[in-house]
């Protein structure tokens, strides 16, 4: 489902950028987005490339999808607003998962040729931006890879490891996995100035949960439900 072309709306407590890139692991975008929107007082919006939306369909995520062509579509003259400006300005917090192998080249080098590359060069470096890669082993082991990684840390980009799964290929392959992140980080995370001590706790409710392909939304959610109610007291 999509929603209106712009980007402005009734400000909630705490609001989500979620970036979708062209890995096999953007199938689980509409349950990421679903998920995300079942914590109160919670906005999301997706940039996706063109490539990621190969697995899975925009049309399947209830809440506004942006591309390169809204982009360009959007900016018709001097005066209009430019959206990778616009989405930057609306966030208070970017996720980019799956960050395939393409655009963590991307981003690591500077390359902002498309509407979510711009909006991270443009990003504001006092939010938090959290990359998730996904790619094949063989990928993911090239010597350039962990460079490139580095460089986005270095940028003040928190990463979120990635563990070795079966891929459709056939071959074995780096995805997101935000458990085990998160476990090791929680105590030094925090969003505007707040520690998530209280998250740990909440994410090892899910340690021995049965529904493992869902741990990495929770914990994403725990993470940002932490941080509303955190605001609210």
């Amino acid at each position: 489902m999509q929603e209106g072309a712009g980007v402005a709306c009734t400000r909630p407590h705490f609001r989500v950028l979620l970036g979708v890139t062209g890995s096999v692991a953007a199938l689980k975008t509409p349950l990421l987005v679903s998920q995300l929107l079942e914590m109160p007082g919670v906005a999301v919006r997706v940039i996706t490339t063109d490539h990621a939306t190969h697995f899975y369909s925009p049309a399947e995520v209830p809440v506004r999808v942006y591309s390169d062509k809204d982009e360009w579509e959007m900016w018709t003259r001097r005066s209009d607003p430019v959206l990778h400006i616009e989405l930057r300005r609306w966030a208070d917090l970017m996720v980019i998962a799956p960050l395939d192998a393409n655009t963590l080249g991307k981003i690591s080098s500077g390359i902002c040729d498309n509407l979510l590359t711009c909006v991270v060069r443009a990003w504001d470096p006092s939010r938090p931006l959290l990359f998730c890669p996904a790619m094949n082993t063989a990928m993911w082991h090239h010597p350039i890879t962990a460079k490139q990684v580095a460089l986005l840390r270095d940028f003040g980009y928190m990463e979120v490891p990635c563990i070795a799964k079966k891929l459709v290929c056939g071959d074995e392959g780096v995805l997101l996995n935000f458990y085990k992140c998160i476990l090791q980080n929680a105590v030094s995370w925090s969003f505007d100035g707040i520690n998530v001590n209280t998250a740990k706790m909440t994410i090892l409710m899910f340690q021995h949960s049965s529904v493992s392909c869902n741990i990495m939304h929770k914990i994403l959610t725990s993470i940002i439900w932490h941080n509303i109610y955190a605001k609210a007291l």
